[in-house]
């Protein structure tokens, strides 16, 4: 592939709803281009972008995935992105890179919650955008419907560019409503002019009105001639679209379909025209040499900086670092030094990648992406510059995963492969997590949902060839207690030669510190118990709160008072005074009411006005206590509340099917309380099943 200078090229990330037809356009526009041969389908499980065996045998995409499409002397950089919200982190690190958006919506299905999503996120990283509305063939598409929904949504920086001409409820054409004239379709990608059918005419009218009144919008001499009736020329409406489309006052609604080829081509001319090429693009980082800010805009003359937005390890292919250059050429002999590592590295081939396949091009210029291979201590979020200019960049924010599973290795002797394979996948994905908790000796594994975390499983049996069983985790209980207690406990052992002998009287109570397992106090008069003995008795409560008497679980708060005791003078050890210590911990804790607590979660769950109600309800159905409610911009409302860590197990799958994906949540542990009587004995039976 040739080498692009800055103003060449055009870095867009396709967003949209889950099946929406982001792949397919994708696929439809290498075609269309000639980067291929062969127009592949999601069906088919052969387009380029889903190469991963696990997005073929599901039908959805599970990565973002980079196709780079030569067109009208310009190079397009299409990142396309999953559409289900358990793959968001990859939908994250596209955006991250990209300089504007299109958003794919349906014609069947129209204005969906992944819509709407897409939509924030251009918001968020301040995306120029525009809308393309797939399935115009299929017979009960509505671009009318679409484009009406829309404008209801966001008002009226939605402007339609192109309607549908529709015979037999089949796409045979369009009108471009920018030049006022039709174009019927020849053949897969082809056209020529025909006339504007009269049915069009109204549609037509008004699509035309909207698209006039934006462009005149943009300048007071524009705005004089539309009032005095004057035409604006082809190019002087084009000129003005890409003003606003860039300012994003305009986003401009196109059409087609993928399948056919159809409405392809001017997309891809849309995109070359209307949206940005890097250096339009803001970016700024530190210099670590002098703690000053260095500009980098995408300017090639600047030093070379590059940022790591995404990371693929591949079992066949090796590791490739996805990195868009902020400033600079880079060029295969550079050595580029990674100052999160303190490391330097070679980089020898440059490639871009086009799905799976690596292309090795001579060189990127700023604003380009592009991959380097073998980075070994180079991962997501890491920047890439020269040791005399070592320059980092924000990282960019993901969202953080509240889902999670223990997971079991099925065979034994598995465990080295699984977590080593695990270890690759979190690099590749950033919104993975893996917790060894030792507490309740169980591995967990986190993830932005159940399908998230049951596609890590399924990719770990077909890629790697091990296998994990996902099971729910044990919810990391405490116990306490809530009375006073007085033990005298006595340990004699006598088996010829030295014998046993410990001997303790202990008061315990509760300390009222729920962070600390125990205090340790001695009131001993008169040497009933040496001082020597001391550690053995302490070291005896020490392995005490470990496990708990009543379920098991560690023990928080308890004062230990060991007031008076005897020994022997040949007998005593401190072997013997801690096993005293033991017994005289077990049975004390039982007779002080010893009680479970619990963790609870402190939630805050973002969802639309709608369902707040709902919500609420299910909350409580969960233990949990609403606390109280905050408004936020866009009608929603921030629901806070304390729920049980026992209530939060599958509530991602249950809030998104309550509030139609439009919910989210985020907890944090907040503190232990006592648990209900109930949930008490469950865990005690539990307990005394598992032995």
């Amino acid at each position: 592939m040739k080498v692009y200078r800055t103003d060449e090229i055009r870095n867009v990330v396709l967003l949209g709803h889950g099946g929406s037809g982001k792949t397919s356009l994708a696929e439809a526009m290498a075609y269309v281009s000639g980067a291929t041969n062969r127009m592949g389908s999601v069906e088919n499980g052969n387009t380029i972008s889903d190469f991963d065996k696990e997005e073929q045998k599901r039908k959805f995409s599970l990565s973002t995935s980079l196709i780079p499409i030569e067109w009208e002397k310009a190079k397009i950089n299409v990142l396309d992105t999953p559409g289900y919200f358990d793959f968001v982190g990859e939908v994250e690190e596209a955006v991250s890179a990209a300089d504007a958006a299109v958003i794919v919506v349906s014609g069947k299905a129209g204005v969906q919650v992944g819509t709407e999503k897409a939509w924030e996120l251009c918001d968020k990283y301040n995306l120029p955008r525009m809308i393309y509305v797939t399935e115009m063939d299929v017979d009960d598409a509505s671009f009318r419907q679409v484009v009406e929904d829309l404008t209801a949504r966001y008002g009226k920086v939605i402007a339609p560019h192109f309607q549908p001409i529709r015979e037999n409820e089949k796409l045979v054409g369009y009108v471009n409503v920018i030049k006022n004239a039709g174009r019927r379709y020849t053949g897969l990608g082809q056209r020529e002019e025909c006339e504007i059918p009269d049915y069009c005419l109204p549609n037509l009218q008004i699509y035309r009105e909207k698209l006039l009144e934006a462009v005149a919008e943009t300048s007071e001499a524009f705005m004089e001639r539309y009032f005095e009736g004057d035409e604006f020329s082809v190019e002087e409406i084009r000129s003005a679209m890409r003003t606003e489309v860039m300012d994003g006052d305009i986003v401009p609604v196109a059409m087609g379909s993928n399948v056919q080829a159809q409405g392809v081509a001017n997309l891809l001319s849309d995109i070359v025209r209307f949206f940005p090429s890097p250096e339009y693009r803001e970016c700024v980082g530190i210099n670590r040499k002098t703690n000053e800010i260095f500009e980098a805009h995408h300017d090639f003359a600047a030093a070379k900086t590059a940022y790591v937005f995404k990371t693929m390890v591949d079992p066949f292919i090796g590791k490739y670092s996805f990195v868009k250059v902020c400033s600079g050429v880079l060029k295969g002999d550079d050595v580029l030094y990674n100052p999160e590592s303190d490391a330097e590295a070679k980089i020898g081939k440059i490639y871009t990648l086009s799905g799976n396949k690596p292309v090795e091009v001579q060189e990127l210029f700023a604003g380009d992406i592009g991959a380097i291979a073998k980075l070994t201590s180079t991962k997501t979020g890491d920047t890439l510059s020269t040791k005399n200019t070592p320059v980092s960049y924000g990282r960019t924010e993901y969202s953080k995963p509240y889902t999670y599973m223990k997971y079991v290795v099925n065979n034994k002797g598995d465990e080295d492969k699984v977590s080593q394979a695990l270890a690759k996948m979190m690099a590749e994905d950033v919104t993975l997590k893996v917790v060894n908790d030792s507490e309740n000796r169980q591995s967990l594994i986190y993830g932005m949902g159940d399908q998230h975390l049951e596609v890590t499983a399924s990719k770990l049996a077909e890629r790697y060839k091990v296998g994990i069983r996902l099971e729910t985790p044990k919810v990391a209980f405490r116990e306490t207690i809530r009375k006073n207690s007085d033990v005298d406990t006595k340990y004699k052992k006598q088996s010829g030669g030295h014998g046993q002998y410990g001997h303790v009287k202990m008061r315990f109570e509760p300390s009222g510190d729920l962070d600390t397992p125990y205090v340790f106090q001695e009131e001993v008069v008169g040497g009933a118990v040496p001082k020597n003995y001391f550690p053995a008795v302490e070291k005896g409560l020490q392995e005490s709160v470990l496990k708990g008497p009543l379920a098991g679980y560690p023990v928080v708060g308890v004062k230990a008072t060991l007031y008076d005791g005897s020994y022997h003078p040949v007998d005593s050890s401190e072997m013997a005074f801690k096993t005293a210590t033991i017994q005289a911990f077990k049975k004390g804790f039982m007779e002080a009411g010893p009680v479970l607590l619990e963790p609870i979660a402190s939630v805050k769950v973002t969802v639309p006005d709608d369902y707040t109600g709902d919500v609420m309800g299910d909350l409580n159905k969960r233990r949990g206590r609403v606390l109280g409610m905050n408004p936020q911009s866009g009608g929603y409302q921030v629901i806070e509340a304390d729920v049980p860590m026992t209530g939060m197990f599958g509530y991602c799958t249950t809030l998104r099917s309550m509030t139609g994906g439009r919910g989210s949540y985020s907890y944090e542990f907040a503190r232990y309380e006592q648990a209900p009587a109930d949930v008490q004995e469950k865990e005690i039976e539990k307990r005394a099943a598992e032995e």
